[in-house]
């Protein structure tokens, strides 16, 4: 992998940013990039699925180069994210820059989580916080094919799980980031009376699973309280935020009725059951690739791209359609990205935070 990178560079690269399937051995990828690679700055993340720009698929892995002489990269890990979120954004935030040149007034980071630790929402609150809102962040949360038993990120040659990356991106031109989801509400609203992380306990003061029940009654669809994740694919939760509605994935049903989801749902807040179709998610990709374009202002150099293994898992085959948007889109630059258990996307102009389900496009200019 490390060779091949090279060789479409015309010096090895400052920074390598690398997606793999988890049944790789990471471990001893990284160990050859290292070899290959010494002085180049590595982080990355298992995936739940992995596309460049001529490819796609599962069990596959991916990388992209960063060089430029108008950047500078650093990289920094924020560790025991299950533990203490708060503390993992500073550890990763003491590694930045503290006064950056002046020639580099645009400060970005790509941020990469262990998924299965959760609290990426108060990590990348936090990290707002410790830079000031300054930065704006892109990524997305490590993956393992939905199979939610471990997931971890890349920092050099280490694979680290409960913990989060950073690669710090300063540069003389801004960087473009785009976001959307293409979801829209689909029933009443319904105030969280109960929640424990991802455990939406009740809505409305009774068990979760009842709203979910009375919908799919309403809409004609089957669900199955011991199989329901075929039928959460095309109903998830969405979050009211005031502006968009940040979405959740629930994944399971406990036995007192509680819901699980892919990522925490606050007490108090107001939520909806949402709909969505194929053309709405080919779409959203298509909104986020030309709200990162137009934050750019100018010619693009090179995009990463983040979507959800929700989204894959739901569109089956045709989520070739969505990439094949993008592919197009970024057909003279090189695209490289995965599937994730959740992105991340915190830029002016985009509602912000860690969501499911949403399309996230980072474009780096020339």
């Amino acid at each position: 992998m490390a060779a091949e990178v090279q060789k479409s560079l015309t010096k090895s690269p400052d920074a390598l940013v690398v997606f793999a399937a988890p049944q790789h051995d990471h471990q001893a990828m990284l160990s050859a990039i290292k070899r290959e690679l010494p002085e180049t700055i590595v982080v990355g993340a298992s995936s739940a699925g992995e596309f460049t720009n001529v490819t796609s698929g599962q069990g596959l892995a991916c990388a992209m180069g960063l060089v430029g002489e108008d950047v500078v990269f650093s990289h920094s890990i924020g560790r025991n994210l299950a533990r203490d979120a708060a503390s993992a954004a500073q550890e990763i935030v003491s590694r930045f820059t503290p006064t950056p040149p002046g020639q580099f007034p645009f400060r970005s980071a790509l941020v990469l989580a262990d998924a299965l630790a959760g609290h990426a929402d108060i990590l990348v609150d936090q990290l707002t916080l410790a830079t000031a809102g300054q930065y704006q962040f892109f990524g997305g949360g490590a993956g393992d094919n939905a199979q939610f038993q471990k997931t971890t990120v890349f920092c050099g040659d280490e694979v680290l799980s409960d913990a989060a990356v950073a690669l710090e991106i300063l540069s003389s031109k801004p960087l473009g980031v785009g976001v959307s989801h293409g979801w829209r509400p689909a029933s009443k609203a319904y105030r969280v009376t109960a929640s424990d992380g991802m455990r939406v306990i009740s809505l409305d003061g009774f068990p979760a699973i009842e709203a979910f029940e009375e919908h799919a009654k309403e809409t004609a669809q089957n669900l199955d309280r011991k199989e329901p994740l075929p039928f959460f694919l095309h109903n998830i939760i969405g979050v009211e935020t005031g502006v968009e509605h940040r979405l959740r994935v629930p994944l399971a049903v406990d036995p007192g009725g509680a819901v699980i989801c892919a990522a925490e749902v606050p007490t108090g807040s107001v939520v909806r059951i949402m709909r969505t179709s194929t053309e709405s998610a080919v779409a959203a990709a298509k909104v986020a690739s030309n709200a990162a374009l137009s934050a750019l202002g100018g010619r693009p150099a090179a995009a990463l791209f983040f979507d959800c293994v929700a989204t894959r898992l739901r569109m089956g085959d045709e989520f070739g359609s969505e990439l094949a948007s993008l592919q197009e889109r970024f057909s003279d630059v090189p695209l490289t990205g995965c599937n994730t258990h959740g992105q991340i996307a915190r830029a002016e102009g985009q509602f912000s935070g860690f969501h499911n389900c949403t399309a996230v496009v980072c474009v780096f200019p020339e």
